[in-house]
C-alpha cells in the first residue's frame, strides 16, 4: 500500500537525492505512483499565481514542485529529458487545450504532468498521465500503434499459456480467496491481495460463451468496454469502473483485449518491457513492471448485431511474445500537437 503523502515527501527529503538522481533499488519505495503524485502536486500548486514571463513561470512552477515533493530546489534547472528524471516526469503548463510536445516522441513509461492555468493566471488543477494515456488522446493519427501481434496458434480451446506469474510478482500473490465486494477495478493493487494468473484464468474462462450487443463498425472501444464489464462482473466487483489507463483492471494488474480479428493492438508499450508501470505503487519492495502484468486476450466473433466470446488466452507480459507473434511498427518523430478533452480541465475529477 502506498505511503501517506506526508511520509512520502519526508522520506524523499531525508534521502539526500535530487530530482536528477535515479532512485536506487534499495530505496524503491521513494517512487511516487501516478495518483499520489497527482494528489500531492494538485494540493501544492492549486491557487498559485503564474502571472510571469514564460521562462520565469516555468522556473517558479518547477521550484514549487521540488518543494512539494521534498527535493532541494536546484540553483539552475538542467535541460534534461524528462525535466524530473528522478521521478520520471515532464511538466506542461497549459492555458489552452493544445498540448505541444517538441522534438521527441511520446515515451510510454514517462509521466506527463499537465498543469492547468485560468485566464487570471492562477493554477486551477493538475493531471498526471502516462505516455500510453497521452497516445489515446491523439485523434489525428500522429501517434501510430507501435506494437502489434497475432496469436501463433489460431486453433483450439482456451489456454493458460503462462502456468505461473513472474518471479517478481509471485511473492505478492494471495494464497486465499479475495472478497471483491468492497473494491473497485481502478483501485491500486494491494500486496498479497492479488489473484494468481491461474486463478484469473479459472474465473475468466466462464466469460467464454458470453454474448453482448455489437456497438457497430468503428466502435472498438465500446465493444471492449462491454467485455471489460463482463470481466469485472465475473471477478465479483460490485460496480464497473475504467480510468482509460493500462492495465484495465489495476486492482489485479490485468489487461484485457477483445479480438474480432487476428491483429492485437498493443499501443506504445511492449508487454515484455521491464520498465515500471507508473500508476502502480511499490508493493512490499517490489517495483511492478509491464512484464509482470497479466493479459487476458479474448477471441470473439460477430454477426453485426451480437458479439460472442469464443476463446481466452492468458499470458504474462514476460511470456507474451511466446504466445503471440510480434509485428513491428513506427512512431512518427515530430512536433506533436494533441487537443486535450474538456473533461481534463475540470477542477475536480
Amino acid at each position: 500500500m502506498a505511503k501517506s503523502d506526508e511520509s512520502c515527501t519526508k522520506d524523499i527529503r531525508n534521502s539526500g537525492l535530487t530530482i536528477y538522481d535515479p532512485i536506487p533499488k534499495k530505496l524503491a519505495s521513494l517512487k511516487i505512483p501516478d495518483k499520489q503524485l497527482e494528489r500531492i502536486l494538485r494540493s501544492a500548486l492549486r491557487g498559485m499565481s503564474v502571472k510571469l514571463p514564460p521562462r520565469s513561470r516555468s522556473k517558479a512552477v518547477k521550484a514549487k514542485i521540488c518543494e512539494a515533493l521534498g527535493y532541494p530546489v536546484p540553483k539552475c534547472f538542467e535541460k534534461t529529458q524528462p525535466r524530473f528524471p528522478g521521478q520520471n516526469f515532464d511538466t506542461y503548463v497549459q492555458k489552452s487545450n493544445n498540448l505541444q510536445i517538441w522534438n521527441e516522441e511520446v515515451s510510454p513509461a514517462r509521466r506527463y504532468v499537465l498543469i492547468f492555468v485560468s485566464k487570471e493566471d492562477l493554477i486551477t488543477h493538475v493531471r498526471v498521465l502516462n505516455g500510453e494515456s497521452i497516445a489515446l488522446l491523439d485523434k489525428t493519427g500522429t501517434l501510430t500503434q507501435k506494437y502489434q501481434a497475432s496469436l501463433i496458434d489460431q486453433s483450439g480451446a482456451s489456454k493458460l499459456f503462462s502456468g505461473c506469474d513472474t518471479d517478481n510478482l509471485s511473492p505478492l500473490i494471495s494464497r486465499e480467496q479475495i472478497d471483491f465486494s468492497q473494491r473497485r477495478p481502478t483501485d491500486e493493487p494491494i500486496a498479497n491481495e492479488i489473484l494468481s494468473i491461474a486463478e484469473l484464468f479459472r474465473l475468466l474462462s466462464n466469460v467464454v460463451g458470453m454474448t453482448f450487443e455489437d456497438a457497430g463498425i468503428g466502435q472498438e472501444r465500446l465493444r471492449g468496454g462491454a467485455l471489460h464489464q463482463c470481466v469485472c462482473a465475473r471477478l465479483g466487483y460490485p460496480t464497473f469502473s475504467d480510468n482509460g489507463q493500462l492495465p484495465d483492471i489495476l486492482d489485479q494488474l490485468l489487461e484485457i483485449k477483445l479480438q474480432l480479428a487476428r491483429t492485437v493492438d498493443l499501443g506504445l508499450v511492449s508487454p515484455d518491457n521491464c520498465s515500471p508501470v507508473t500508476n502502480v505503487p511499490v508493493l512490499n519492495g517490489h517495483v511492478i513492471t509491464h512484464s509482470d502484468l497479466r493479459y487476458a486476450v479474448f477471441d470473439a466473433t460477430t454477426d453485426g448485431k451480437t458479439v460472442t466470446v469464443i476463446r481466452l488466452t492468458m499470458v504474462t507480459g514476460l511470456d507474451f511474445f511466446k504466445a503471440f507473434r510480434r509485428f513491428e511498427g513506427n512512431i512518427l518523430n515530430r512536433k506533436l500537437q494533441i487537443p486535450l478533452p474538456k473533461k481534463l480541465f475540470l477542477p475536480e475529477l
